[in-house]
């Protein structure tokens, strides 16, 4: 079985689309052109799923996960101190400065939530199993 997508949602597109820009392009990942009637924003995770964010189909606010967190992989310790930098200055809010991290030994991570409130990490030699 295969992973194919990972959608949040994002009340404000327009500060969505500025927060992953930036992070994602911290880690190397452009947007992906989606069709202008869909409103949505797009990234192909390389040997990954597509990540997309968008409202909510109900029409109700979006909510974040309570005890989510989705993990995504740095090439080094510098990209994931970029990837948290870019967090915070487009609109993020800390939940765990970049430092090796004594829950993940030998690796190198840090914490972030979008403006819609979703809890992401970015780590550098972190191995699971």
């Amino acid at each position: 079985m295969t992973l194919l997508s990972i959608r949040l949602g994002a009340d404000d597109l327009a500060k969505a689309r500025a927060f992953y820009d930036a992070t994602f392009g911290a880690l190397g990942i452009p947007a992906c052109q989606t069709p202008a009637e869909y409103p949505i924003v797009m990234y192909k995770l390389p040997d990954g799923p597509n990540f997309v964010l968008g409202p909510a189909r109900d029409g109700n606010p979006v909510t974040h996960a309570n005890g989510g967190t989705i993990l995504f992989e740095a090439r080094s310790d510098d990209e994931v101190k970029a990837w948290h930098a870019a967090a915070m200055a487009n609109g993020g809010t800390c939940e765990g400065q970049p430092e090796p991290k004594p829950q993940a030994r030998g690796a190198f991570g840090a914490y972030a939530r979008d403006p819609d409130g979703n809890k992401l990490g970015c780590y550098h030699g972190l191995k699971f199993g």
